[in-house]
């Protein structure tokens, strides 16, 4: 009775449509779900995960997000989830050799985390440059030779001794080395990349594509969403040419140049060195027309020289990730289609791909299930659903909105056969829009301008009132300190809204949802 209690349990917190599905048949997310639900069932003390959100498509992600929230117990997750982190987190813990014991430790969900992080880096910034301050006087007065001929002359060249120490550990927590990514555009001029009409597709008698029509310009950003098995690879491969559809037609600009990244990295020939794969022949390669050294190219990607004659199946799996965007960037493109290019990297490396794919003039297909890189990069949603189904979406938060009204309303009757699946997509973006091309800090930055403005604003007004005080004005030494004062509250408030003229410069105009 209690093992089929267990069972029953664990195929409840799995959400498995079909109990007496085999195993063997599951998709790697229903398997990633048993695993949790396994685990969950033998009620652990404490849960420990590594990745899990690996495989989950966005609604197994939700519904692991909503388990763990509902969990009454105690885990410990690995992730490079940073939306998954922002959820189900409250203490967050970073290991990195730029902390002084090799671990940050900050209270709160990931947004609390990065503000914390921040703040302690700003610092060790400040006392950096505090302590490079101190080391050049004190060096400046050893090279006047002083003689050790007193203890406190002594203690001062031990100790001058131990700061120039002290600075080059600083120096070297300091240095933060992270991948070079910056994906090269052919500098195409069209305004039409790619035009799809009335596409179709139906694999194994399943309708996955059906209806759709789709412009692509160059600086439009699309991503795809759906549940794993809902077509999101198969319209990848139908937009790149690598597979026919069963009806409609894709036209591309002429000589149109389309660089992909496979889920499956199946382009790596896992038996070649890591050196061929980065340059099938010589010690160069050709990025952006000019030649660079085989070595720098490989430490732009954190790989060490030593690495090079490794077999490819010797790298782990964010080394490979790495390999494949490395390879990629050598080559100029109009259209990027990038499908689950997360998959291994750390966060570091996440940042600096969703900064180069921000700063990418030509247009983007994304697949991912990293939630936090697919709402900042995409500047338009495309949802499918498994059926042919297809809808637009302004970001993650309509989609997310959308589910949920979904989830809460009662079922409708089903669809007339024959009816139009889907909409024209293009570059137009929705009426719900949101700030783009702002990193996390600009974000910040940008939410608390207007209070910042405000508060200068403020000073300048109290620094004009006071000029006007008549014991100011008889005093010829406060007048002129209050007239510094003035031009520097004058400053900071002209400063203040050119800032915020450049940060609103960089969000993406609004625009609107085509009709249906």
């Amino acid at each position: 009775v209690e093992h089929h209690g267990r069972v029953a349990r664990a195929l409840s917190l799995g959400e498995f449509p079909d109990a007496d599905q085999p195993v063997a048949t599951l998709s790697g997310g229903w398997r990633k779900r048993l695993a949790i639900a396994r685990v969950l069932i033998l009620e652990p003390d404490i849960l420990l995960m590594d990745e899990p959100t690996n495989h989950l498509d966005v609604e197994g992600i939700l519904w692991l997000e909503a388990l763990l929230k509902a969990e009454a117990r105690a885990y410990l997750v690995v992730s490079h989830d940073r939306r998954f982190l922002e959820s189900v987190t409250s203490r967050m813990l970073e290991l990195n050799r730029c902390y002084p014991n090799g671990l940050f430790d900050a209270k709160g969900r990931y947004s609390d985390f990065l503000e914390q992080r921040e703040a302690f880096l700003q610092a060790q910034a400040d006392y950096q440059a505090s302590l490079a301050n101190r080391v050049r006087h004190e060096v400046e007065w050893l090279r006047r030779g002083p003689k050790a001929r007193t203890t406190k002359a002594k203690a001062r060249i031990q100790s001058a001794g131990d700061l120039i120490e002290e600075l080059d550990t600083v120096k070297a927590r300091s240095e933060q080395t992270t991948a070079g990514i910056d994906f090269v555009s052919s500098g195409r001029k069209s305004k039409q990349l790619l035009v799809a009409k009335q596409l179709g597709k139906t694999l194994g008698g399943k309708p996955v594509i059906t209806g759709l029509d789709l412009l692509l310009s160059p600086g439009q950003r699309l991503g795809l969403l759906g549940p794993n098995g809902s077509g999101k690879t198969t319209l990848l491969r139908l937009l790149a040419g690598t597979l026919a559809p069963d009806e409609g037609t894709i036209v591309r600009a002429e000589g149109l140049r389309i660089v992909t990244f496979e889920q499956h990295r199946e382009s790596l020939n896992q038996t070649v060195t890591l050196r061929r794969a980065l340059a099938p022949a010589g010690d160069l390669v050709i990025y952006g027309d000019r030649p660079v050294h085989l070595v720098s190219w490989a430490k732009r990607f954190l790989f060490r020289p030593e690495q090079l004659d490794l077999p490819v199946s010797r790298l782990s799996g964010g080394e490979q990730a790495r390999l494949l965007i490395a390879r990629l960037m050598l080559q100029p493109a109009d259209l990027l289609i990038l499908d689950e290019p997360t998959n291994d990297l750390d966060i570091p490396t996440l940042d600096v791909l969703e900064d180069s794919l921000l700063d990418f003039p030509g247009a983007l297909i994304l697949v991912t299930h990293d939630r936090w890189l697919l709402d900042r990069v995409s500047t338009l949603l495309l949802a499918l659903d498994g059926t042919g189904q297809v809808e637009c979406f302004a970001d993650y938060a309509q989609w997310e909105a959308a589910q949920e009204r979904k989830a809460s309303a009662p079922r409708a009757p089903a669809s007339r056969k024959g009816a139009p699946a889907a909409r024209t997509v293009t570059g137009a973006t929705p009426p719900t829009t949101k700030r783009k091309g702002l990193s996390y800090r600009e974000e910040k930055e940008w939410g608390h301008m207007e209070q910042k403005i405000l508060q200068a604003e403020e000073a300048l007004a109290a620094c004009r009132a006071a000029m006007e005080d008549p014991a100011v004005v008889s005093d010829a030494a406060a007048l002129h300190a209050r007239c510094d004062a003035l031009e520097s509250a004058r400053a900071t408030v002209e400063c203040l809204y050119a800032r915020w003229t450049e940060l609103e410069e960089k969000r993406a105009p609004p625009v609107t949802l085509p009709p249906s």
